[in-house]
Formats: C-alpha cells, sequence, structure tokens
C-alpha cells in the first residue's frame, strides 16, 4: 500500500496549500457582501484609470476595503503561522526540561486551533489529504537526522543486532496478538486484522528520537536504531501484508527480489548523491539534495520497494564516510572534504525536520474531533492495547539483557503509526481500530513515556548501558 498519495503533485504546492489552515481567518467570519462586487471589479486595478474612474463612490470604497482587507488577510497568515511555529519551538526546548514529550503539546496546539475555529465559525474545507504527505515527508527527515547521528563501527556490532531482533520480534509477536484479539472480539478475518495490527506494533522514531536527545550516548543510540529499524521493518511487514493475497513460495521470492533490488538501489543512489554533495560548488547545494531524496524515496514507494532503506542507508554512509577510507573507491570521493559538509546538511535537516515534523502533529491536532479523543467505546481497548505493549517490551529488554530504564518507558506510537493506519484499504479496515482507538493509543504511549522519564530520571551512565553494545 503506497504510503503518499499525490506523489506527482509539487510539494512546494502542497506547503503553500497547507500554510493557510494555520491561520487565524477572522476575516473569513466576516459578512460577504461585498463578494460580488469585488468578482465585478477583479479585473480592474487602481491604475488601470481608464476603468476606474468609471466606478460609482460605492463600488470605489468596496474595492478599496477588499483589498485592505486581503492584506490584512496575508498579514495575519504570516503572523499566526510564524507564531504556531515559534510555540512549537518553544515546546522542543522545554521538552528536555519538563520531559513532556512535543508531540503532546503540539496535538494540544492543533485542537486548541480547531476549537478557536469553531468558536469563530470559521467554515475551512477538510485538509485531512495533507496529513499522508506531510508525514511521509517527516519520516524521511526523521529517519535520515537519526542516521546521519549514529557511529559505525565494529563496537556497535553488538548494538545494532540487539536493536534489530528487537524491533523485529516485538513488532511481529506484538502483531500476532493483536490479531488473534481482533479476530477474538469482532471475528474479522485474520488478514484483515493483522493489517490493523501491525500500525499499533510499530515504535514511533518521530516520537522516540526527539525523546532521548539528553539521554546518555548509549542509550541514545539503541533508541536511534531500534525506532528507526522499527519504522523500516514496520512498513514492510505492512506493505507485504497488505500488498498480498496469498502467501506461497512465489510471493516469498518476490519479496526477496524486492530486498535485493533496494539495496543495490540505495548503494548506486548513495553514492551519486555522494558525489553531487562534493561536486556542487553553488551556494545552495543541500535543499536539492534533500529534495532528490524525497524523490528518490517516493519513486521507490511507488514501486512498492522498502524506501526507507534507502534513507537509512544514506544516512550511515554520509555520517560515517570517514571510517572507510580504507577502501580504494572511497578515497576517489574525498572523504575528508565532506566532513564539514556532512555537518551542514545535518544541521539543514534536523531543523527541516523540526518543522515538518511540527505541522504534521499540528495538523493532526486540528483534525481531531473532541469526541474522538474521549471516546469511551475505544478506551478500554486502547488500555489493554498499552498494557500488552509494556509487558512485551519488558520481555524484550530482558531477553536482550537491557536496561529497564529508561527502555521500558520508551516505546511511543505517533507518525508511522498514523500513516500506515492511513494507508488501509478501506475494504480491509476493521470497526475496533478506528481513529479513536489510534490516537488514544498515541496518547497513552506517550503519557507512559513522559511519567517514566520524570520518576525515573537518567543521571549518568551505568554499568547496565556500557553494556548495550
Amino acid at each position: 500500500m503506497n504510503i503518499i498519495p499525490y506523489a506527482g503533485m509539487s510539494y512546494c504546492q502542497l506547503f503553500c496549500l497547507i500554510v493557510p489552515l494555520f491561520a487565524n481567518l477572522t476575516f473569513l467570519s466576516s459578512s460577504n457582501n461585498s463578494f460580488s462586487t469585488f468578482v465585478k471589479l477583479k479585473n480592474c486595478s487602481k491604475s488601470d484609470f481608464s476603468n476606474f474612474k468609471y466606478l460609482n463612490s460605492k463600488e470605489k470604497l468596496t474595492y478599496l476595503n477588499v483589498s485592505q482587507n486581503n492584506n490584512n488577510m496575508a498579514s495575519t497568515i504570516i503572523i499566526s503561522f510564524c507564531t504556531l511555529l515559534l510555540i512549537a519551538y518553544l515546546f522542543d526546548l522545554s521538552a528536555s526540561k519538563t520531559k513532556i514529550p512535543s508531540v503532546i503539546l503540539l496535538l494540544l496546539q492543533g485542537w486548541l486551533l480547531h476549537q478557536l475555529t469553531i468558536y469563530s465559525d470559521i467554515s475551512l474545507p477538510d485538509f485531512s489529504g495533507f496529513l499522508p504527505i506531510l508525514g511521509s515527508i517527516g519520516l524521511i527527515l526523521i529517519v535520515l537526522e537519526g542516521s546521519l547521528e549514529l557511529d559505525l563501527d565494529k563496537s556497535k556490532i553488538g548494538l545494532i543486532r540487539k536493536s534489530f531482533f528487537g524491533a523485529l520480534l516485538t513488532m511481529f509477536v506484538l502483531t500476532i496478538v493483536l490479531s488473534f484479539l481482533f479476530h477474538y472480539l469482532g471475528g474479522y478475518s485474520f488478514r484483515s486484522c493483522v493489517a490493523n495490527a501491525v500500525p499499533l506494533s510499530v515504535i514511533s522514531s518521530a516520537i522516540a528520537i526527539p525523546s532521548v536527545r539528553n539521554i546518555s550516548s548509549k542509550i541514545k543510540e539503541f533508541v536511534i536504531y531500534e525506532s528507526s529499524l522499527s519504522d523500516i521493518l514496520g512498513v514492510i511487514f505492512f506493505n507485504f501484508i497488505v500488498l498480498n493475497s496469498d502467501y506461497g513460495f512465489q510471493t516469498f521470492g518476490h519479496f526477496g527480489v524486492q530486498l535485493i533490488l533496494i539495496v543495490v538501489i540505495s548503494f548506486i543512489a548513495t553514492i551519486g548523491l555522494t558525489i553531487l554533495l562534493r561536486k556542487i560548488d553553488h551556494h545552495i547545494k543541500f535543499i536539492p539534495i534533500i529534495l532528490i531524496i524525497i524523490l528518490i524515496y517516493t519513486l521507490l514507494e511507488i514501486n512498492d520497494l522498502p524506501s526507507l532503506i534507502f534513507i537509512l542507508t544514506f544516512g550511515l554512509f554520509i555520517g560515517n564516510l570517514y571510517k572507510f577510507k580504507k577502501f580504494k573507491w572511497i578515497k576517489k570521493l574525498h572523504p575528508e572534504k565532506l566532513i564539514i559538509e556532512d555537518q551542514k546538511f545535518k544541521e539543514i535537516t534536523i531543523e527541516m525536520a523540526f518543522l515538518v515534523r511540527a505541522l504534521f502533529f499540528i495538523l493532526f491536532g486540528f483534525l481531531l474531533q473532541t469526541s474522538e479523543i474521549i471516546n469511551t467505546d475505544t478506551l478500554l481497548l486502547a488500555g489493554g492495547i498499552v498494557f500488552v505493549i509494556f509487558i512485551f517490551r519488558i520481555l524484550q529488554l530482558k531477553i536482550s539483557r537491557l536496561p529497564l530504564n529508561p527502555l521500558l518507558f520508551v516505546a511511543p506510537r505517533g507518525l508511522i503509526t498514523i500513516l500506515l493506519f492511513l494507508s488501509i484499504a478501506p475494504a480491509q479496515r476493521i470497526l475496533l481500530v478506528n481513529k479513536s482507538l489510534i490516537i488514544q493509543v498515541i496518547i497513552l504511549t506517550a503519557l507512559v513515556m513522559m511519567f517514566g522519564l520524570m520518576a525515573f530520571p537518567v543521571k549518568e551512565e551505568s554499568n547496565e548501558e556500557k553494556d548495550i553494545g
């Protein structure tokens, strides 16, 4: 299932369409009596005196008022847009001190904005179509940001192995358990139950990575690897379930070919982008690289390939290029000259990831209905799912011999959960898993993480943490 609808549209156009959502559209709630006159005058400018001078006084006044209102509208949009994002920045700044996940505050911010539009009697179009687009771009940038920060060497093999198997086994077992639960409660087909269970079984890197920014490096590296791999494996598993109706030898053979193909494509694309990064002398060089990354990701996604593997490969390669100097073909890339460029690229990626992540969760909060958040029909099931999530979290950490504090609490659901849920085909959706259940699970796991990190702060690196890698 393609999680990027409207892939053919310009991202610039989409961004410009989203901007008005975040404005305090006071003028839209005013009277529309002058609209017909404005339409009549739409081809008449003040500089076009041959037409303007023949207007009567009322029409001239109406034209000038509408023009002034348009200018005021533009100012209102700019002020509101900047204010909302600056507030989101304050949330991000305060997260390390308050331990409150910024996602909760961003969702609240969007919800309050929605209440403001209702109070002001402002009618807005349905913006839900933009949510998967923002989410997909956000997922790309967040996984890229995390992979750029990872340090590759032989001492990290144990860490990577624990992260991979922890993410894979937990997701797989949790999906099976939740699928049986949904099948038992609703009698739905097991395939549909699996498709609806996968989104709830994947850790969200969009929430997990920012939440451990100020925790010890060992814990931080584990969370980055685990959550990024969880996103990747979740998308691969989800696509495998929803795109195939049978699971015979031919299906698994095709799946294996896809994995080999994505590895080859990722390697070639990564080398090409690295060469491009070194060759571009223009003062604008990082935005084109990021746009090409998004383009490649989208093309791979359209062809049902696990495109997040490409993002992770590129980030790890660029972030650790200097460690591959022993290879002759790597020396030709002059890795020592790319160290400064790598740092600049990392900085712009982090800032863009913040911007898109903030817009995504504000928009998602805006689209929420109060009745969906406090829906008592799904609250018990949501609580049960969260309980099961953390039971398996304990088992995973115990088996992997990893410290419970703070890793037990860092298992949030979020952006990837929403994206996968929105990608479920109508024919495969089940009534038990609806928008209310998804948002309640997201909020509950974020609250568990918040209170866990508050109650059990990590002050210094323990012996258990030193053994992680």
